[in-house]
């Protein structure tokens, strides 16, 4: 472990010919993951991966460069490549590193390194029982555990210090069901900031139950009618379209690349009365929590948009520092190979006053989502196309059965300025969020709400072939 005063020196000479600003990221992530499949324990995984690195930023130019070899001449040689590419001229500066404290704590009551590996498989073992023998016509389950124990120093230019440890603990599992020509898939996963304490929030035999249920349901599913109607999306179903459709054009550096509908509308209105999102890393446990975010500045709530009128967006330091103002918290990055940019952590729709049960019975002929699939969305304007994991008809106020085979097609903000009823639950979904070729653990959430219409199945509308065009998979 470096001291702070090799951090300092270190820093000294990152920012000795001319740099503005200088940061070190050093990193420490022990994994285990253990997946089954075909009725067996296929794999068993774990390592140990350690790196730093360090970025310069001067003027409008970033450099950034990284070593696995984290003593003090490892990175003192780095931080002289990355010092190379500034402008400015030759200084001398003094760096006085004081440790910064966060505005939340979690607290782990099972770390994962003190559960054994026998414990671990018996969790995937016990799910895959219960899928398999939920109904004879699962034909094939994919059930995989994973967790990370990441412990990093972070230090900067301007004086800040941090130590911190993030915890995360991830379960998934994926089953197929056939009956004659017929195929159809189950997905669920769970995942927060904890370790072995998830299962007991989370029993491997639900999770299991949920996706398998799932995979058999949609086997006598009718298909899906197309064509402009209601759509309930209910909470359970998570928060995949704001997250995608609306969370991706609040991150700052799109929103300064103009690359985002919502560039330039900062305290305009961009969504319905009843809708108000928020980014939120210190929410106890959920998956994309976190005490600092990667550049060590301490988790935040941020209010994005409320009744419908954009207050703010989402900023790391360096998009920041170019309006002249604090950072949202919200700088991510994927490992020490990465430099940070802006990032979601748990998006959400803040709950409304509607009772859900109650807006199911408010539409006459529509569509409840109550589980979202795949997809694709252009984060430049917000058209996205999503499948539907889980649906149901609708008909004069009650669930009807199940369908199969429904898209949604649409554009986020547009979709979010029709929202007219919003319910007082709120349903997170988890996955791991994938921009700039860097995937950092998310949350997503949203009550049960009601678009009075949107298109049902049909293709997709907008530029397919722009390169922002961004595929979505299930995590």
């Amino acid at each position: 472990m470096l001291s702070k005063g090799d951090l300092q020196e270190i820093l000294r000479l990152a920012t000795a010919k001319g740099g503005d600003f200088a940061d070190i990221f050093i990193e420490e992530k022990k994994t285990v993951g253990v997946a089954c499949e075909a009725d067996k324990i296929e794999r068993i995984n774990s390592g140990i991966d350690v790196g730093a690195g360090i970025r310069v930023i001067s003027g409008d130019t970033t450099a950034y460069a990284y070593t696995n070899d984290v003593s003090r001449d490892g990175l003192a040689h780095i931080a002289g490549i990355a010092a190379s590419a500034s402008a400015g001229g030759e200084k001398d500066v003094t760096i006085d590193l004081r440790e910064v404290k966060p505005v939340v704590d979690f607290e782990i009551s099972q770390m994962p390194d003190r559960v054994s590996i026998d414990d671990k498989v018996d969790v995937v073992n016990r799910a895959n029982r219960t899928a398999r023998d939920f109904d004879s016509r699962i034909k094939q389950v994919t059930v995989g555990m994973a967790d990370v124990i990441q412990n990093v120093v972070i230090a900067n230019s301007q004086g800040d210090y941090v130590e911190d440890q993030r915890v995360r603990t991830r379960f998934m599992i994926n089953a197929v069901a056939m009956d004659g020509g017929v195929i159809q898939t189950g997905y669920n996963a769970v995942g927060g900031f904890a370790g072995f304490e998830l299962f007991e929030e989370y029993s491997p035999e639900g999770v299991a139950e949920e996706a398998a249920g799932r995979a058999v349901m949609m086997l006598e599913a009718k298909p899906a009618p197309a064509g402009r109607m209601a759509v309930v999306m209910a909470g359970e179903a998570g928060g995949t379209m704001v997250h995608e459709a609306c969370g991706h054009g609040l991150e700052a550096d799109l929103v300064q690349k103009k690359l985002s509908v919502y560039a330039n509308h900062k305290g305009e209105k961009v969504a319905s009365d009843l809708v108000t999102v928020i980014d939120d890393a210190t929410i106890k446990g959920k998956y994309g929590s976190f005490r600092f975010d990667d550049e060590g500045c301490p988790g935040q709530k941020t209010v994005l948009i409320k009744n419908g009128v954009l207050e703010n967006y989402m900023y790391d330091r360096l998009t920041a520092m170019r309006e002249k103002r604090e950072s949202s918290g919200n700088g991510r990055r994927e490992s020490y190979q990465n430099k940070p940019i802006p990032r979601m952590s748990n998006t959400y729709i803040a709950s409304g006053k509607d009772d859900p049960e109650k807006i199911i019975r408010h539409v006459q002929n529509g569509l409840l989502v109550k589980k979202m699939g795949g997809g694709q969305v252009n984060t430049t304007n917000g058209d996205f196309v999503f499948d539907v994991a889980e649906g149901y008809l609708i008909k004069d106020g009650e669930i009807a059965g199940p369908v199969r085979g429904a898209t949604l097609t649409g554009n986020g903000p547009e979709v979010l300025k029709i929202v007219d009823m919003v319910g007082d639950d709120l349903g997170y979904t988890i996955g791991t969020c994938g921009k700039d070729g860097q995937g950092v653990p998310v949350s997503d959430a949203q009550p049960t709400i009601h678009i009075p219409k949107i298109i049902v199945g049909g293709t997709a509308h907008g530029d397919e072939a722009s390169p922002q065009i961004k595929r979505i998979r299930r995590m």
